[in-house]
């Protein structure tokens, strides 16, 4: 096994969480992952209450959890992007703003999938 490689099979599953953690624990320094989770957890909770069956519980729950792992996913690439300097780049800037655009996409899906329910659930 090479240096640095996590053993295979059922082994791989401690070492698998502890870079899981480690990551979450990362995130959690990046101050749009703070105010997504800040929101993500009361809607969370509330996409029991307004869902109406497993079904838009899924949606509505999928669509929050959606927005973080795209912010993770983004964080992870601005973070590949900042190890190689401060200087300006064409190709860094693209990769940030695809992952940027990325996150907008994901909020802007969760918004429509939210407003949606809520209108069905009370006007409807």
């Amino acid at each position: 096994m090479k240096p640095g490689k996590s053993p295979g099979g059922l082994a791989r599953l401690g070492p698998a969480l502890r870079h899981s953690l480690a990551g979450l624990h990362a995130a959690w320094s990046e101050a749009a992952f703070r105010q997504e989770m800040a929101l993500a957890v009361p809607l969370l909770a509330l996409a029991f209450w307004l869902g109406r069956g497993w079904v838009e519980v899924a949606l509505l729950a999928g669509s929050v959890v959606g927005v973080l792992i795209v912010e993770l996913l983004n964080s992870g690439i601005e973070a590949a992007i900042d190890r190689f300097g401060d200087e300006w780049h064409l190709l860094s800037k693209r990769a940030k703003d695809l992952g940027s655009a990325a996150v907008l996409l994901a909020l802007l899906l969760a918004g429509t999938i939210w407003a949606t329910a809520l209108y069905h659930r009370f006007f409807t």
